[in-house]
């Protein structure tokens, strides 16, 4: 589906130079993109083993869902339909918690800590041995480009089950003076941005914990979860460690409302997560979420504006604007703001959006239709609320889900852009004068999740960042995760932390 266009009448088209222009298309000058054109230069596919039907991963088995239902999964890049997947029922998911609450109770728990870090380094070997083939499921199944799924996600899949290894048999290091016991089962939900990278996050530190997994993916990215199971059964894990069930809301329903879950954890949106905060709070469930943002990126003065404007693409831009935690909020002081948005301008007009497993793209497709539609309509409301939009003219495919690099100017807090989780590649520039202010407006949000701040002096890095009510903070980069490092938010951001020491927490009981 082509992408529908804001109203012209509001819209800057960006020439190679950064300056809006007007001219009829016939008329105007070979942008950048046309001058330079670069070869295709598509990572192979045509090895990867996709099966027609995917089946539920229960008790260390593939097995058919009891409704006999499936789904489709479709490649947002060109709408073709990749395979079918089970729909998972209440059923299925009582099947796959009686298979945990087994394995829990008969191997896992009782196994030491050693011999649980040796699983998860032989899948984390698993991983990187089979890195390439994951990348490219994940670049078909979810839209985002090669260059992402490659050096970012899967090295980063592979690194978390590595570091929770480590922390296995270290419990009682981890906490000294405590006794660390695991909680059971814990139920675990996951969103469609990060597929494989949510699934690490997840599992690596229950299973090192000693729980065992009941896992839901996105129902629009389960492929590379599904495959993660074949690596699981290839790892020789012990039956009903680890159960992967796929499906809709309903199906995370029936997984959260499950009698025999110890812990629930979320990813998601902050509307579902208060749902499910309401439905665990009348139980004995832990709890963790983590949820939407709107982060804030805030650059001062004295900031290197050309490393600024890098961050910002990175943090908003090559990842589709598909991450919770990206910077969709710019807060530019206003003597430095005619020259930021200058080179903003120049730097979108040369981003090449198309095919995600092109290595030459540099922003890839949106994950749904519906996703799409949702980016469109919030554009269509800062137009309607006076803000003006600056848009790449970068050519869009015919076919799939597409939507151009995009910024606007002359925002307010009111406007729904600067108030709503947009998730695309759409950022909303407001001004400051002082640091307090700056300050004011970032925080003036009801998340909390992550913020950046740009500048020269490490004294104003501390005392900025001790004063924002993000649960991470970058300075002088942005999108920057190490599994040894906490990741977590404030207000509806959510609560508890995954990765590092604090990720260990969630799936335990201190004594």
């Amino acid at each position: 589906m082509p992408r529908r266009k804001p109203s012209t009448s509001q819209l800057a088209i960006v020439d190679r130079n950064g300056e809006a222009d007007e001219r009829p298309v016939a008329k105007r000058p070979l942008d950048f993109g046309e001058r330079w054109s670069y070869a295709p230069a598509p990572e192979a596919s045509n090895y990867i083993k996709l099966h027609d039907r995917y089946q539920l991963f229960i008790n260390g088995r593939f097995v058919a869902p009891k409704s006999g239902n499936y789904f489709d999964s479709i490649n947002p890049a060109t709408e073709e339909k990749l395979a079918e997947i089970g729909a998972a029922n209440e059923k299925d998911i009582d099947l796959a918690v009686k298979a945990a609450r087994r394995a829990y109770r008969n191997v896992w728990s009782k196994m030491p800590g050693r011999e649980r870090g040796k699983y998860l380094f032989r899948i984390a070997r698993l991983i990187q041995e089979k890195a390439r083939e994951l990348a490219v499921l994940e670049t078909m199944d979810g839209g985002k480009t090669i260059k992402e799924s490659r050096d970012i996600d899967l090295p980063l899949v592979a690194a978390h089950f590595f570091y929770y290894a480590g922390w296995a048999d270290k419990l009682e290091y981890a906490f000294p003076g405590r006794k660390a016991r695991p909680l059971g089962v814990a139920g675990q939900i996951i969103p469609w941005n990060f597929p494989l990278l949510m699934a690490a996050w997840k599992l690596a530190p229950a299973l090192a914990c000693g729980n065992t997994c009941v896992l839901k993916p996105a129902e629009t990215t389960s492929i590379t979860a599904l495959h993660l199971a074949q690596i699981l059964q290839e790892a020789e894990l012990p039956d009903g460690v680890v159960n992967i069930v796929t499906g809709a809301g309903k199906t995370g329903s029936a997984l959260i409302n499950h009698t025999d879950i110890d812990k629930i954890a979320f990813t998601g949106s902050t509307e579902v997560g208060k749902r499910i905060a309401s439905a665990v709070v009348r139980t004995k469930k832990k709890l963790t979420l983590e949820l939407g943002g709107k982060a804030a990126n805030i650059i001062f003065d004295d900031a290197p504006i050309d490393q600024a404007v890098e961050g910002i693409i990175a943090g908003i831009y090559f990842n589709q604007g598909h991450v919770c935690c990206a910077g969709s909020r710019l807060f530019v002081q206003e003597s430095v703001f005619s020259n930021v948005i200058r080179k903003l301008r120049d730097r979108i007009s040369t981003l090449r959006v198309g095919d995600p497993l092109d290595k030459n793209t540099d922003i890839g497709a949106i994950n749904s239709r519906a996703q799409l539609d949702k980016i469109c309509e919030l554009v269509d409301s800062g137009l309607k609320q006076g803000a003006q939009l600056v848009q790449s003219r970068a050519r869009l495919p015919a076919k799939g889900y597409w939507y151009p690099p995009s910024f606007f100017t002359g925002v307010t807090a009111s406007h729904r852009i600067a108030l709503e989780e947009i998730f695309g590649p759409v950022l909303s520039v407001m001004t400051f004068r002082t640091p307090e202010e700056a300050i004011a407006r970032a925080n003036n949000t009801p998340y909390g999740l992550s913020a950046g701040v740009w500048t020269d002096k490490g004294s104003k890095i501390f005392k900025i960042v001790n004063q924002l009510r993000a649960g991470v903070v970058w300075a002088n980069t942005y999108n920057k995760f190490d599994p040894s490092s906490p990741f977590g938010g404030y207000k509806e951001s959510g609560f508890g932390r995954e990765g590092g020491r604090h990720g260990l927490l969630p799936y335990l009981t201190l004594s």
